[in-house]
């Protein structure tokens, strides 16, 4: 691996093994509900298993400020070697745990504990890693910090391709003892893979030279007092793409409900979204670097808000399995504009000496408020509205709060320009 390369891996190492983990257990979720909550109740059963999934994002926040703060003050490296320790741990308690029938009540127990550790591990992750990769090169900012997307997807697609593998080719009992663990097994192999490529990579030169200057002796308070603005704008710029996101995942389910398509559409154009979201996520964050972040976003918010309705629509007028393959693949050419220079554009609203703790509390708070409030609101939504472009009325709603906060946010990004030499961009 060349030297280049080395900073993108180990900073996007941490975020595949993330979304790797999390798709599988959702994906997987009818499955560990039976082996680790048993229930008469098959819905009390699955509330338990998704309330734990609903526990990790609560606690992501808090990971987020003890580990961006720890970004901040002690380094990014030393913060990504701490989430990728604690995350290979709960991989490894998810991977190995023994079931209700074998150990009891300690099952449902150890497994909200490794879902917990994950969500910590997750809500420092970010921060970090988006922190060093954009703290490379400053001349490409948008390219490098693109990777974060890109990772994410390549995750989802694993994880799913090998949930599709699994289910397809073992019998239901043996799918149920061990096939749905293969995702998080894949994951425990990424992760010493990832410690060492961090462990042989050096602090940046940026924070370095702001480490010895600027360093800010409480990072979550001073964050907090000072730059509440961006902190604000960050949310909102991430509203959109946290709600696309929701929707790609969700939209399989939703037209297996409303449109009783097939339930192998599910696994796959999941995999056809996210192979074509891991290829265009870095041109995406290379163009921003060339054209600049703000006008890149805009057109992409506006992509997103203008194709909502009608992809819903086209879905409604032939609902079928091609149809569906039609959406989602439009929906993963689309979305990609928006996350490539997304993760760019939130770095370069904050200092190097808040970055870590500035990214990682806005990306996590708005990951809990739109990635909770968006399944309520669609599902709200259906029921009020009574129909079934429901979803579309509530991205387009997203979509245009995000376009106004990107436009705000350019002038906040000006007032830090020594984050991004290549700020002229942003003026044209």
């Amino acid at each position: 691996m060349t030297g280049k390369w080395r900073p993108v891996a180990a900073a996007s190492v941490g975020n595949a093994l993330e979304w790797l983990s999390f798709t599988a257990y959702t994906l997987a979720g009818s499955t560990i509900a039976e082996q680790f909550f048993p229930s008469k109740d098959e819905k009390s059963s699955l509330l338990l298993a998704f309330g734990t999934v609903a526990l990790a994002y609560v606690i992501r926040p808090v990971g987020a400020l003890v580990l961006g703060a720890y970004a901040d003050r002690a380094g990014r490296m030393p913060a990504l070697m701490a989430s990728i320790r604690i995350m290979v741990l709960a991989t490894l308690i998810i991977t190995f745990l023994p079931g209700y029938d074998t150990i009891g009540v300690a099952a449902p127990i150890a497994m909200v504990l490794a879902m917990l550790l994950q969500g910590f591990s997750a809500g420092g992750e970010f921060g970090s890693a988006t922190g060093y990769l954009v703290e490379q090169n400053a001349n490409r900012r948008g390219f490098m910090a693109s990777w974060q997307g890109a990772s994410q997807a390549f995750a989802t697609v694993l994880a799913t391709l090998l949930l599709a593998i699994t289910s397809s080719t073992l019998t239901d009992a043996q799918f149920a003892a061990w096939g749905w663990r293969v995702p998080f097994a894949v994951g425990l192999l990424l992760g010493p893979v990832g410690y060492y490529i961090r462990k042989n990579l050096s602090e940046t030169p940026e924070f370095s030279q702001t480490r010895d200057t600027h360093r800010l002796r409480q990072p979550v308070a001073e964050t907090l007092r000072s730059h509440k603005t961006r902190m604000a704008l960050c949310i909102g710029i991430l509203a959109v793409s946290t709600a696309y996101s929701y929707l790609i995942t969700y939209m399989p389910t939703y037209a297996i409900r409303q449109y009783d398509l097939p339930a192998s559409a599910g696994f796959t154009t999941v995999i056809i979204t996210g192979s074509i979201m891991v290829l265009i996520a870095p041109l995406a964050g290379h163009v921003s670097d060339v054209i600049g972040r703000t006008r890149m976003l805009v057109i992409a918010a506006v992509g997103v808000a203008v194709s909502g309705i009608p992809l819903f629509l086209l879905l409604q007028a032939a609902p079928s399995f091609t149809t569906m393959a039609v959406v989602m693949t439009l929906m993963g050419l689309i979305k990609p504009w928006y996350t490539g220079p997304l993760a760019a554009r939130m770095a370069e609203l904050f200092p190097t000496s808040a970055r870590g703790t500035g990214l990682s509390i806005s990306y996590n708070v708005g990951a809990v408020i739109f990635g909770g409030l968006t399944p309520v609101a669609v599902t709200w939504l259906l029921a009020a509205l009574g129909t079934p472009l429901a979803p579309a009325f509530w991205l387009v709603a997203l979509a245009a709060l995000s376009l106004v906060c990107v436009l705000v946010s350019n002038r906040y990004v000006q007032r830090t320009s020594p984050i991004n030499p290549t700020s002229q961009h942003e003026m044209a």
